[in-house]
């Protein structure tokens, strides 16, 4: 499993539609994009990682009032494990008339084969 797929899965299991990197053909009034941030092995030792932090942000685009959706998107987040490592009210997009807020999340994952 991957931060990406995980928050995928998420998403569409609360009805927020979702792409991943940009959002293509016509948006919907409300969505998200999550584009991946990092992966690294800050947790090992023996220089032998068995696991790896990965990160991404989840930016959500809505064109009405977005209080409701962040805060559902926030908590299925944390019911799943991820680690929410910051929130915040990115602008009000004038030409789009998009309110944009990122949520940028962790978690860690064994090493696959």
């Amino acid at each position: 499993m991957s931060v990406l797929a995980e928050c995928k899965s998420l998403l569409e299991g609360i009805s927020v539609p979702v792409e991943t990197g940009a959002f293509e053909g016509t948006a919907p009034d409300m969505y998200v994009v999550i584009v991946p941030i990092t992966d690294s092995f800050e947790l090992h030792a023996d220089n032998v990682p068995g696991c790896e932090v990965q990160e991404a942000r989840l930016s959500l685009f809505c064109k009405g009032n977005y209080i409701k959706v962040k805060n559902s998107i926030v908590r299925s987040l944390i019911s799943s494990d991820f680690t929410i490592t910051d929130r915040r009210y990115i602008e009000h997009e004038n030409d789009t008339g998009y309110h944009h807020y990122a949520i940028d999340v962790a978690k860690i994952y064994e090493m696959e084969d």
